[in-house]
This record gives C-alpha cells, structure tokens and sequence, in this order.
C-alpha cells in the first residue's frame, strides 16, 4: 500500500487523468480509492471530482451518439445489447429525467443506456442537461465515499484499543452499507428488467 501511495503522490496529476478515462469507461472502485487519496492528502478532492464528473459525462455523451447515429449498426454487431437497449428505451418513456439520474447507480446498464436513449426521441440538449448532473451527482457521491472511508482509517489512534476497536466496527458497518447499496442495484436492476419484460410481452 504504501509503495501504491507513493506513486501517486509523485504522479499525482497521471492520477486525474486515469480518473478521467476511468470514469469515461465505467469505475466506482478507481474513483472510492483516489477519494481515499485525496482524504491523505496525495490529490486534490475537488479537482478529483471535475477529471471524475467530466470523464463521466464525456463517456455518456459518446455513447448517446454513437446511439444516435449509428445505433442500428451496433446492435447488429453486437445482438446481445438490443434487449438492454430495448429495456433501457422502455424505462426512458415512462420516467425520462429520474432514469438519466439513476441508470449510472444501476448494475451493468450504464453505456447501454446511452446508447438506448441515443437511439430514442429524447433531445440532444435534454440529455446533455441532465447527463450532466448526473455525472457530477455520480462523481461527488463516489470520491466522497473514498474521502470518507480514508477519514475513519486516519482516527484511528495509536494505544488506544478501545476506540480504535470502535473505529474497527464502523468500518465494518460502512463496508456492510457499501454491500447493501451494491445489493440494492442489482436487485432493483433486476426488478425493472422484470417490469420492463413485462410490458414488452404486452405490446407483442
């Protein structure tokens, strides 16, 4: 660990651009730690935040228009994505601005979802809009979860069994509320698959 702390605290800036592409492609777990990095004083959080929320956005920006433009070729490459894409659209018609807030919290459908709402009627400017909450929504709750965590570890102090037992079991009970939230995407994933299916075996 201290080796990994030492590089980026001499290649900090590399740092902010891995962060950028990281969270271009998809990456809560880079970002939770570079959020632990900042919190000991290796990168800047707020600096952090901006590489993370605009490699967010960019990302998403490149997959609606590849959606937008050359959708049909896609999934005519890649068969297996028209079902999330489908799924994705149905979900977008009935809750357009709550689904580009959320989809990035949801397990597995992000890039499919930009691709998919490329693909519908939305407007450009609309998604640019919200995309970009989204992002920096995505960016702020994420690093500061690893700003957070790196937090409780820098308590603990030395000698004092007691507390640092307690600061133990808080950790704990953050790692157990990471696993539920995790948990709680892939079930409530699972769950609008579930209605989303449903709703097409209706329309057919």
């Amino acid at each position: 660990m201290n080796e990994i702390n030492q590089l980026i605290q001499n290649y900090g800036d590399w740092v902010y651009l891995i962060a950028f592409f990281w969270a271009a492609l998809e990456g809560e777990t880079f970002v939770i730690f570079a959020g632990l990095a900042a919190q000991r004083g290796y990168l800047n959080l707020y600096e952090l935040i901006v590489a993370v929320g605009l490699g967010s956005l960019l990302g998403d920006q490149i997959c609606f228009w590849l959606g937008r433009c050359q959708g049909s070729r896609v999934l005519h490459h890649f068969p297996k994505l028209e079902s999330g894409v489908n799924l994705a659209i149905i979900w977008l018609e009935k809750h357009a601005v709550g689904f580009i807030l959320s989809y990035r919290f949801m397990y597995g459908i992000r890039n499919v979802s930009s691709i998919a709402i490329g693909m519908s009627h939305l407007s450009w400017q609309k998604f640019a809009f919200w995309n970009a909450v989204a992002a920096f929504v995505w960016a702020v709750a994420f690093s500061n979860i690893g700003y957070l965590f790196g937090g409780l570890v820098a308590n603990v102090p030395e000698g004092e069994d007691a507390i640092a037992s307690g600061i133990h079991q808080a950790m704990l009970i953050v790692l157990g509320l990471f696993v539920l939230v995790m948990g709680f995407r892939v079930i409530s994933t699972r769950i609008h698959k579930h209605h989303a299916k449903q709703t097409l075996d209706k329309l057919q």
